[in-house]
């Protein structure tokens, strides 16, 4: 017992350190008295569903200890997570571990914590924040019912001064319990899109991620205090700029006061003249916006880091009564200007309903982008800061500009935004997730789902790197009703932008069937993921020239993970011939067959790491060569974005980064396809005979505003030994700036000798011989007509077996003997099911 006390004073005593409110802090060093309820002091206890308030887990006294033998857990984290690292679940992330999980989430889950409080909140606010609670749950400050919070994505706060115990020196009297409960996830997401996370799609398994999943505090304020601090700002003709503050104020005493507005301006990662503010205003009870606008000269705008200098601002602001401080908010923002212009090539409310070409300060901004497919892990317990800023370096790295949110995925967490505000990359974000059609109809429910949108943007807006938003993923494509539909994500696209002036499009594609019954036109966008879903209707560069559109929102292809990676999630008895383990992680084995087939002529099985890196090299291959089709298209098309950047478990699916952020070899494919300016070979096909002339088109794509003068472009042909076959040097001039321009025709009678393949290199280079692009591509011999012609009788034959086992997510039909079908492949040793198709020799 005595070990016990010394723990809990030590407790109560670090528990004393931290921010008071209500001081004569000065302007430049106050900060907000917050403080964090982060970390691992939390416990956590199942329940089964309404048992936890029947056994009285919210009446625990809060002085008690019961709660130190209930199981460790993690605030910010997830229930799994949890589970796991207390070695109630074994990893989810592992094997089929994720099936073993499902009991989880149909139970209630408990946590609390406890804290010390030894100061009096004499004419002061104290709230407990919940930054985020994913998805349902209850709270209560030492036994007092504090309230409910359904929704994923908005904050909630509760007052709490009448519920705290608080004593100077005797811990045990200034001791306090917080209890949440959280409740079972919902099973059905239709009852709850907008409001969390969708948890299927096509690379994920049955298994609902929840927690508290965001950061807990308890914050103290005066009784008046910021609710929101927005950065509105607007470049004027003249080069300056103009910065809205547009302060939220709430007033909680039952009295007006006379309250001193005391604000800074300054360049955050620059050098500038610090600009002060002062004012007085009376704040009467309730809640106000006040706006004062700040002049600024010459601005240091902000850019994508391929247009400028993502320059930011820091604006810190203290709200005074005398000498009293009431509360303290600091933001950081960019002074940028986004606007949108219509697509040349496509005609206005005839191919398309929206302008699609994004602008920067009066800049075209080229969006070579991905789709983030995060978060870093879809338990969140498991994500750290790190991995978030390695994976935007990363994107940086693969010369993206842009990162994509999409409806299937959460909006990201603060220093998401931070992070890309920093590295000049630009988002395009699904403002909440609504990767299905099937909403609510009832208007009271649509009106939770404006305002937790609105909640979410208004979060993010002063965020230089949000640059546009949409309302659906692929939502009018599940609707039942495309009317309905068409009007919900106008009527949210209106509700966003009261709030943010940014552009708005409703829904991606918008070429679907549905959504050209909803009004919508035969060219708005497209989803370039027809030749993996119909794999075998063409060959891959036969399919992508069938392509003209004034944006690509998705354009995909997969890819299975190295073999260090596999691992660690895959059992080793699984590894090689592929188990069953593959097929629960989304390894589509037909299909991969295929397109390393497509690719390289070969299904390349010999061995794990040859089936594994060509599947890589196939999906780099497929994303370089579509990649630069579309760039060549610029400016009618106007942006690509990858399906996927990141995936968030392991997997072997779309992802270009794999689950252990280690970049896959399709990485660099895309690195080279997306650098600003590319020298880029047209080709029409990628199977030449011996007796043809080899033929294209040499062109340079450049997106940066900087034009290149007296240039050379070198074309090199090599034998699939190495040997130079031809290599020739053009005179090509003048390479503007942002522009795609064909340069040189070429027709070269080089092939007769070639056995199976040949390479060609491409250098662009200036006047002065500095290289500004390289580039390489490979070919093969062969008859493309042919072998297009194979292609599609095996696509009858995968086709025949997705009819009978069904294709999403179902991945029995590869293991026929687990199926008891004839003709597979079973490990009479290990008594696993091998994949069919993989028969080692």
């Amino acid at each position: 017992m005595k070990k016990l006390a010394l723990l809990l004073v030590g407790v109560f005593f670090s528990s004393l350190i931290w921010a008071q409110p209500n001081t004569t802090t000065p302007h430049d060093e106050n900060e907000q008295a917050i403080r964090s309820f982060d970390g691992y002091r939390w416990k956590m206890k199942m329940m089964r569903p309404g048992e936890g308030i029947k056994a009285g887990l919210h009446k625990i006294p809060p002085e008690d200890i019961e709660t130190l033998v209930w199981n460790n857990a993690k605030v910010p984290g997830d229930v799994y997570t949890d589970l796991w690292k207390a070695g109630v679940i074994e990893d989810p992330y592992f094997g089929r571990n994720s099936v073993k999980a499902q009991w989880v989430q149909h139970y209630e889950w408990w946590y609390a914590y406890q804290f010390n409080v030894s100061e009096n909140f004499d004419d002061q606010e104290v709230d407990i924040l919940f930054e985020g609670v994913d998805y349902s749950c209850e709270v209560w400050l030492n036994g007092h019912y504090l309230g409910k919070h359904e929704g994923a994505f908005s904050s909630f706060r509760f007052k709490v001064n009448e519920f705290l115990r608080i004593h100077k020196y005797d811990f045990l009297r200034g001791r306090n319990m917080l209890v949440v409960k959280l409740d079972p996830p919902p099973q059905v997401n239709a009852s709850v899109a907008g409001k969390k996370t969708p948890w299927f799609g096509d690379y994920w398994r049955d298994l609902i991620p929840f927690g508290i999943y965001r950061p807990v505090k308890m914050v103290t304020t005066g009784k008046v205090r910021f609710e929101d601090v927005y950065a509105n700002n607007k470049i004027n003709k003249n080069g300056s700029a103009d910065v809205n503050l547009e302060m939220t104020v709430e007033n909680k005493a039952s009295e007006a006061k006379d309250m001193t507005f005391v604000a800074s301006l300054k360049g955050k990662n620059f050098d500038s003249k610090e600009i002060k503010l002062k004012f007085n205003q009376t704040v009467a009870p309730g809640v106000h916006k006040i706006t004062k606008t700040i002049h600024i000269d010459q601005p240091e705008l902000w850019w994508p880091w391929d247009l400028g200098k993502p320059n930011l601002y820091e604006a810190k602001i203290t709200l005074k009564e005398g000498k009293t401080n009431h509360d303290f908010n600091a933001i950081t923002f960019g002074i940028r200007e986004v606007t949108s212009k219509w697509n040349p090539g496509f005609k206005q409310g005839v191919d398309v309903s929206f302008p699609r070409s994004t602008y920067i300060n009066g800049k075209f901004h080229f969006i070579r982008s991905a789709c983030w497919g995060g978060p870093p892990d879809i338990f969140v317990g498991r994500t750290t800061l790190d991995k978030y800023k390695e994976l935007i370096r990363l994107a940086k790295e693969a010369n993206m500009n842009n990162i994509r949110i999409f409806g299937w995925h959460p909006p990201e967490i603060p220093e998401f935004y931070q992070y890309c505000d920093e590295m000049g990359i630009t988002v395009w974000q699904d403002i909440i997730p609504l990767g299905t059609g099937n909403i609510p109809t009832e208007r009271e429910k649509l009106t939770e789902i404006y305002n937790e949108a609105v909640k979410v943007v208004k979060k993010r807006r002063n965020h230089p790197s949000l640059i546009m938003m949409e309302g659906g993923e692929e939502m009018l494509l599940r609707t039942r009703d495309p009317q309905f539909g068409r009007a919900f994500l106008e009527e949210l696209g209106d509700s966003l932008q009261a709030y943010v002036n940014l552009p708005y499009v409703p829904d991606s594609p918008l070429t679907c069937h549905v959504s050209k019954e909803a009004g919508f036109k035969e060219k708005e966008a497209v989803h370039a993921l027809r030749y993996f879903y119909d794999m075998g209707k063409w060959l891959h560069e036969d399919w992508y020239q069938t392509l003209k559109f004034p944006i690509v929102p998705e354009f995909a292809i997969t890819s299975v993970p190295s073999v260090e990676s596999l691992k660690k999630f895959i059992p080793e008895d699984e590894l090689w011939t592929p188990g069953l383990s593959w097929g629960h992680h989304w390894a589509d084995l037909t299909r991969l067959r295929m397109q390393n087939w497509d690719v390289f002529g070969d299904e390349m099985k010999g061995s794990l790491e040859e089936f594994v890196n060509a599947s890589q090299d196939a999906q780099g291959i497929i994303f370089q060569n579509g990649i630069e089709y579309f760039r060549r298209q610029k400016p009618e098309l106007s942006g690509i974005a990858l399906c996927h950047f990141i995936t968030y478990w392991p997997d072997m699916k779309w992802g270009i980064v794999d689950n252990y952020q280690k970049p896959k070899r399709s990485f660099d494919f895309v690195k080279k396809a997306y650098q600003p300016t590319l020298i880029s070979f047209d080709f029409k096909k990628r199977r030449w005979s011996n007796k043809e002339k080899f033929t294209g088109s040499i062109w340079v794509i450049n997106d940066y505003y900087e034009q290149y003068k007296g240039c050379s472009a070198k074309l090199i042909i090599k034998n699939d030994d190495g040997k130079v076959l031809t290599e020739k040097t053009y005179k090509i001039g003048n390479v503007k700036e942002n522009s795609a321009q064909k340069f040189e025709e070429i027709s070269e009678k080089v092939l007769d000798n070639v056995k199976e393949k040949f390479f060609v290199e491409l250098e662009l280079s200036d006047q002065n011989g500095q290289l500004i692009s390289s580039n390489d591509y490979f070919f093969l011999i062969g008859d493309q007509k042919a072998d297009s012609d194979k292609f599609k009788v095996w696509m009858k034959e995968r086709m025949d077996l997705e009819n009978k086992y069904g294709l999403y997510g179902s991945y029995y039909h590869f293991f026929n003997d687990f199926t008891g079908e004839n003709g597979g492949n079973y490990d009479s040793d290990t008594q696993t099911p091998r994949a069919f198709g993989f028969e080692t020799e």
